[in-house]
């Protein structure tokens, strides 16, 4: 959530982030007037206190025929304080819950618009002149089918549309994504993290995946629990409630976890093979930074993302993703899109997100730095999304015969194994 003072003190620029993320303008007046009753309320109920104080001194002092008179003033008075109270209470719990629906506050450079009007910051490696090599690129299923690594008609079978089985060198190719991600990640000294699946309502709503993105998340109603679409959720959860000393800043770490995604809206979108999943495995970057180091840091997670998709030998562009696709936790987001012949486009593989003090606030985790306290920023990565990286790689470093070179990177967790051979003709 935002700050509340910033929100009175400067009310034109949180309509503009309203205005910029295609969310509604009208919020910020309604909470404007929310925090208005809650704090004139909250005084009228001191007043009422004090005055109900100073009564209750004078009863014993007083004569009996004061007494009586007293005694009934204290009892109209205790009503009053009892209404005051009441009405502090709601008009705190409306601030809330319109404080809950505000969007994070973009930050100034970010382009205006909608999913299409992001910025191309940067482009790396070269597009496959697959027609110049002499033959026409197979897309990720058929390799994977070929390779007997992907299963779609068994997931189907068993659990339903946009599941999948990896079998085989699948599995052994996710096994040696994570194994690599998680080793860049920790010599970039982050602590690696195995997280929870199921996350308690407050650590979904303090993360901000309750708010517009509700429709997505997977919701136990017998347990009350969510299943998280990404370990960011745990990771931000994790020092929920705490105060840190700065001196521990910044705090990096590397999360592992399978994410799961009602992909509510998305019917005909990539409904072939495992680009777009309701499950699947990813390595997740999570920092915890002063507010003045959050864009710096931002920085520093885009670039250990570029160099993971470097590794990868994968074709690439950066994009300034624009203001109405930026989720309600971002003030800024880059996302990492790798180049997929088969679509002819790039997708989007990672994503950054520097989220300012948004969660940190909705959370209650800050940091104490000398006598102040106050909350601290939180930024995400994504480094490894697995599914849509055995898309990228399989395409991109196919074979005329079917097979796939397996990038430098990734053979010391393949046993050495330099090509994926087919199984099936």
């Amino acid at each position: 959530m935002i700050d509340l003072r910033l929100l009175r003190e400067d009310p034109d620029r949180v309509r503009a982030s309203q205005r910029a993320r295609g969310e509604d303008v009208a919020l910020v007046d309604a909470l404007l007037s929310a925090d208005e009753r809650r704090r004139s309320s909250g005084v009228r109920f001191d007043e009422l206190r004090n005055e109900q104080k100073s009564l209750g001194k004078l009863i014993p002092k007083a004569s009996a025929e004061e007494k009586a008179e007293l005694l009934k003033q204290a009892g109209q008075l205790a009503a009053d304080v009892k209404a005051a109270d009441a009405e502090r209470d709601a008009a705190d719990a409306e601030t809330q819950e319109l404080l809950l629906r505000l969007g994070n506050l973009v930050h100034p450079d970010v382009p205006v618009g909608g999913e299409e009007d992001f910025v191309t910051l940067e482009t790396h490696g070269t597009i496959r002149d697959f027609g110049a090599e002499g033959f026409e690129p197979k897309d990720h299923l058929e390799l994977g089918q070929l390779l007997g690594a992907i299963d779609v008609e068994r997931g189907a079978k068993v659990s339903g549309s946009r599941f999948y089985f990896l079998t085989g060198v699948g599995a052994l190719l996710e096994l040696a994504l994570v194994n690599a991600a998680i080793a860049q990640a920790t010599a970039a000294g982050f602590t690696p993290m195995l997280t929870p699946a199921l996350v308690r309502p407050q650590s979904m709503a303090g993360t901000g995946f309750l708010g517009q993105a509700a429709q997505d998340v997977y919701h136990l109603d017998k347990d009350d629990l969510y299943l998280v679409g990404t370990s960011e959720v745990p990771l931000a959860a994790y020092h929920m409630d705490e105060i840190i000393d700065a001196e521990r800043l910044p705090m990096r770490y590397a999360g592992f976890s399978p994410c799961f995604r009602r992909e509510a809206g998305s019917h005909g979108k990539d409904t072939k093979g495992i680009f777009r999943v309701h499950q699947f495995d990813k390595v997740e970057m999570f920092s915890y930074v002063h507010p003045d180091d959050s864009e710096a840091e931002h920085q520093r997670l885009l670039e250990w993302e570029k160099q993971w998709l470097t590794s990868l030998e994968l074709p690439f562009r950066v994009i300034d993703v624009a203001t109405g696709d930026l989720g309600s936790s971002a003030a800024r987001k880059f996302d990492c899109e790798a180049w997929i012949p088969t679509q002819g486009k790039y997708r989007e593989l990672t994503s950054t997100s520097d989220c300012t003090e948004f969660q940190s606030r909705r959370l209650s985790i800050r940091l104490r730095e000398g006598k102040q306290v106050r909350p601290l920023a939180t930024l995400n990565g994504t480094l490894c999304a697995v599914p849509r990286t055995i898309v990228a790689i399989l395409e991109n470093h196919q074979q005329a015969d079917g097979s796939v070179r397996v990038p430098e990177v990734l053979r010391p967790y393949l046993g050495g194994r330099e090509v994926l051979e087919p199984t099936a003709k």
